[in-house]
């Protein structure tokens, strides 16, 4: 097997905040909004939009009624830390954060070199309207 990740659904807490924003988000990161599906899969009692790109398919998902109300915290166990999503040089990070900064995202960190992760890590971070933290990296692994 190679370690390549199919798809990600991740749980918001406003599917009416977060669609619009990832509306805005998936396009920079390569994703074609005429491949964008929303369902309900009652089953599970969530609703999902689900943007398909041919290396990766990411979802967003309503949460359990029981949950809405609870905050987002990236330490809690069990929830996701922060997703990277892999430029291809420090250019398009670059080029990535000028465009990340227009749709309103909350900047972390600007763009620089990230000597704690190696002498070669580019990156930036950002979070969305909701708090859910992501990375936008290029690291020369030589």
């Amino acid at each position: 097997m190679k370690p390549i990740i199919d798809h990600i659904q991740i749980t918001v807490k406003d599917l009416k905040i977060a669609e619009p924003f990832y509306d805005k988000l998936l396009p920079v990161l390569g994703f074609d909004l005429n491949h964008k599906s929303k369902g309900n899969v009652a089953k599970h009692e969530f609703e999902v939009v689900e943007y398909f790109h041919p290396l990766l398919i990411f979802g967003i998902n309503s949460p359990r009624e029981a949950f809405k109300n609870d905050a987002i915290h990236r330490r809690k166990p069990g929830t996701l830390h922060h997703l990277a999503f892999k430029a291809q040089s420090q250019a398009e990070v670059d080029t990535v954060y000028l465009q990340i900064k227009s749709i309103g995202a909350e900047i972390i960190e600007a763009p620089k070199f990230f000597l704690q992760h190696g002498k070669n890590y580019y990156a930036l971070f950002f979070k969305d309207p909701e708090g859910i933290k992501y990375e936008i990296v290029h690291e020369d692994r030589k």
